[in-house]
């Protein structure tokens, strides 16, 4: 638990999971019964357990979109608002801007990094994972980190 769980919560978080320790641990609790079953050492301990989260996460958003919960306003959320020249050269929030970029990319473009970039896990576990190839996790991955290149120059203004 010590050694994969900062990194499903962090899998989780980036997924836009709103309670991703409490999905942790239910990631972890579906895992004991099937702990027996686990080939390939701690490879394959990693990928079911990622297979697991990604499962939740799948889930966790079917329901947010079955019944969404009312939200009050939050100016500090108005993507119509503009941040002052303050606010931007004070602002150290790396994950958070992090989390934006991720969110300005189509839904298999983010699957894609969170496995690789946060969860670690390879080429072949990711296909195992989204039930891919692949070639086309590599696809998918190439056209997210040019997808997130064009969105950091369309943001700095540097034209494409």
């Amino acid at each position: 638990y010590r050694s994969f769980s900062p990194a499903v919560a962090g899998y989780l978080r980036a997924g836009g999971v709103e309670d991703p320790e409490g999905v942790t641990h239910d990631v972890f609790l579906a895992l004991y019964p099937r702990l027996k079953a686990v080939h390939g050492g701690t490879q394959g301990l990693r990928v079911l357990i990622f297979s697991i989260a990604h499962a939740r996460l799948v889930d966790n958003h079917r329901r947010r979109h079955r019944t969404p919960a009312p939200a009050e306003y939050d100016p500090g959320r108005d993507g119509r608002l503009s941040a002052s020249a303050e606010d931007e050269a004070l602002d150290g929030n790396a994950e958070a801007n992090a989390l934006a970029l991720l969110e300005g990319l189509r839904e298999d473009h983010r699957e894609v990094l969170r496995l690789r970039i946060i969860a670690e896990l390879s080429v072949n576990d990711v296909a195992c994972i989204m039930q891919k190839s692949p070639g086309a996790i590599t696809q998918l991955q190439h056209r997210a980190m040019a997808s997130l290149r064009n969105q950091l120059r369309a943001k700095n203004g540097v034209p494409t």
